[in-house]
């Protein structure tokens, strides 16, 4: 099964072969995981979301029509179910998260400060992006999508994704703005 395309996976899924759709897990449940996660900031919550992403991709495989990549589907059905769950929930606020300690050995006590210090400013300041806007800076830094794909996963056209990245971008300068001396 391992030398199946995505696509060719779940039209076994389709077929009934589920073991297909165990092939499909393996492959994908990080990146599942990962978007919900650097959407929401929940780790059990994003894990989840991304069990019910599979299971509705499960349930509509006798629907499936392979249009697209399997994974701008599993993006879009992720990223419906984080815009759901943020209408349902008030968003949580964010805990401070411990920055990667992949520092330069040269580096000051007071670099490394202020390294943590813009880490969770800048995470802070993406959590305050509008969803959408939340949602196309992270498909495009994190899981490092083209415009096209950004917009077959948010069911939107590449000049509303250009559009919800430059107004991200300036929200994020705007609140990063008493870093910018030392980036």
């Amino acid at each position: 099964m391992s030398d199946l395309s995505d696509e060719q996976l779940m039209n076994l899924v389709s077929e009934g072969k589920t073991e297909a759709f165990g092939e499909l897990v393996r492959r994908h449940q990080n990146r599942a995981w990962g978007i919900a996660y650097w959407f929401l900031k929940d780790a059990l919550q994003a894990e989840d979301l991304a069990q019910e992403a599979f299971l509705k991709i499960f349930e509509a495989a006798p629907r499936y029509e392979p249009t697209a990549k399997f994974t701008t589907y599993l993006n879009r059905v992720v990223s419906r179910l984080c815009f759901d769950w943020i209408e349902k929930n008030k968003p949580k606020l964010i805990k401070k998260i411990p920055v990667e300690q992949n520092r330069s050995a040269i580096s000051s006590p007071e670099q490394n400060l202020l390294e943590d210090e813009l880490e969770i400013k800048l995470r802070k300041a993406v959590q305050k992006l509008p969803k959408r806007q939340r949602m196309a800076i992270i498909l495009q830094h994190r899981e490092e999508l083209s415009y096209q794909e950004i917009s077959e996963t948010m069911g939107t056209s590449i000049k509303a994704v250009e559009r919800l990245l430059a107004r991200a971008r300036d929200q994020l300068q705007e609140e990063l703005a008493e870093f910018e001396k030392y980036l």
